[in-house]
């Protein structure tokens, strides 16, 4: 019995029972599909959320005030960071940085809606949009001449806006009261990615001139202090100089919280890393499953068939060509169903992408690649049981079997 002979042998056999052939090649269709969707849903998953990290400000580096060890409330505002210290970052640091801004918070009341509301406002500069990412929806932002001359205007949040004036342009050219003064609005911005009120903004900001907010605060206290690296690799040593030059520029004993977020995206990469690993496990086991069902099948089905095998061995078919076929069955299944399953695992994140423009899906060549051999793998040491008992059955004892 040549190879092709055996192949078609198994083909047919397969074909004689396609309802029972297709039960046992299921699970491998499930298995490769999953293995397939795992790792296509985490890979994607793990670019969207270092994507929306990186888009936020991957080079970012922000400063606050931690404690310090003075006993006196004046002497504790000594230690807030400062708009001088915001100066002398820029001074010390220059062409390594993109820009150092400072952000003031504060609180005023506004009608909105008929109601008085608490509105928190934020004393920035020039160059606090860029450093923070913003979209402007009309109007413009903040020049040099603006902070530079204490000019009264200032920018609304998206949402502030439109309780406000029912929409972001016809914001624009309005004005509103602030501190019992008159600020004329020159834009309406919001966050290009989302930060869910993690920061200074809630979503009913309004941005002023710092050089104003100093007027009205009884403090002076930069809470944060941003700074955005050039480069991605200077943003540790940036971390450490920033770190030293806000300690240097107060008494001993104030202590600065200064931070980045390569720290959060490398959690993000073990966090997506490790949960990869957990569910191609579980995938996995899913294809061994599949494959004891495969090794079950093959044994029921060299247990019917055993007078076909006797018959064989005695018109001159050898162990090795009886082992051959009965492999090659088993191979057939996984492969057939292991291909089953690895183009519904690919067709079904394509047909995604039909849907929606906003979320690339990456797929696995590698995925596509270890799914196929694993199913190879399981139909041949799966089906090496079944076959090698069919082999080793007596000729006589099979053609007497009933």
């Amino acid at each position: 019995m040549f190879h092709r002979e055996a192949l078609r042998s198994s083909v047919e056999a397969l074909r004689a029972n396609k309802f029972r052939a297709f039960l046992t090649a299921l699970g491998l269709v499930i298995g490769n599909a999953s293995v397939i969707l795992v790792v296509t849903i985490s890979l994607t998953s793990r670019d969207y959320i270092l994507a929306q990290i990186q888009r936020i400000g991957s080079n970012m580096i922000y400063a606050q005030y931690e404690t310090g060890n003075n006993g006196t409330i004046a002497t504790a505002a000594a230690d807030f960071i400062k708009v001088a210290d915001v100066e002398a970052v820029r001074d010390k640091l220059g062409s390594r940085i993109v820009a150092a801004t400072s952000v003031m918070n504060s609180f005023d009341r506004m009608r909105i809606d008929g109601r008085e509301h608490d509105v928190a406002i934020i004393g920035t500069d020039e160059f606090y949009p860029a450093v923070r990412n913003l979209d402007l929806l009309s109007g413009r932002f903040f020049d040099h001449s603006d902070v530079g001359q204490r000019n009264h205007v200032a920018l609304l949040m998206q949402k502030l806006a439109k309780q406000l004036f029912g929409t972001e342009a016809a914001a624009v050219g309005q004005t509103i009261k602030l501190y019992g003064l008159q600020f004329t609005v020159i834009g309406t911005f919001r966050e290009k990615i989302e930060t869910f009120n993690l920061g200074e903004l809630n979503g009913e900001n309004v941005l002023i001139p710092i050089t104003v907010l100093k007027l009205f605060a009884q403090i002076e206290r930069i809470d944060p202090l941003y700074v955005q690296a050039r480069s991605s690799s200077d943003v540790e040593p940036l971390t450490n100089a920033v770190k030293a030059i806000l300690e240097g520029r107060h008494r001993p004993g104030a202590k600065y919280a200064v931070q980045n977020l390569v720290a959060i995206l490398s959690t993000a990469r073990d966090i997506a890393a490790v949960l990869t690993a957990v569910l191609v496990i579980v995938s996995a086991i899913a294809l061994i499953i599949s494959g004891i069902g495969i090794m079950n099948i093959m044994l029921v089905t060299v247990t019917e068939r055993t007078r076909e095998i006797g018959l064989r061995m005695s018109v001159g078919a050898r162990r090795r060509d009886i082992l051959e076929q009965f492999l090659a069955e088993a191979v057939l299944i996984s492969i057939a169903g292991g291909i089953a399953g690895i183009l519904i695992g690919v067709a079904i994140p394509l047909s995604v992408q039909f849907f929606t423009d906003e979320i690339q899906i990456p797929i696995s060549p590698l995925s596509i690649g270890v799914a196929f051999t694993v199913s190879l793998l399981v139909g041949l040491l799966f089906g090496i049981l079944p076959a090698n008992r069919a082999a080793r059955l007596n000729p006589t004892d099979a053609l007497r079997y009933e």
